[in-house]
């Protein structure tokens, strides 16, 4: 099965992720980029610019002593400049670990993604793993 060329792209991010390549990464987002993590813990907000996505990235590593990891299960395109992509993520924290399904919303404009919405299963359950910092 081919791809559309906006779920390829989403999926070579996910790829790039899953194998720590932040420059990959950087290359498919446009340079004002934002992130929306939902919730109040020390990782929801808006993450504005290529770098401040890219540090929330090594966060999430840094928080979990590298034990977080996103299985994508599917990447769905609108053909508008629109994907759904649908994972599980994992980590640990301390004696804690959690295991959650979530998905992300991304904008692309000129082939290259400038805005992702992130929705998770249990805001709570998230909010109460990551803490407040």
């Amino acid at each position: 099965m081919t791809h559309h060329p906006d779920a390829a792209l989403v999926r070579k991010g996910y790829e790039a992720f899953s194998q720590g390549d932040m420059e990959t990464i950087r290359s498919l987002m446009t340079s004002d980029c934002t992130h929306h993590s939902p919730g109040s813990s020390q990782m929801s907000g808006h993450f504005k610019g290529a770098d401040n996505v890219l540090a929330h990235y090594g966060q999430l590593m840094e928080l979990t002593g590298g034990t977080f990891r996103v299985e994508l299960e599917g990447a769905y395109p609108d053909g508008r400049g629109h994907v759904m992509a649908v994972h599980k993520w994992h980590g640990d924290r301390g004696d804690r670990g959690i295991e959650m399904r979530g998905g992300l919303f991304f904008t692309l404009v000129g082939g290259k993604i400038s805005d992702i919405d992130e929705c998770v299963e249990d805001i709570d359950e998230s909010d109460a793993f990551w803490g407040q910092g």
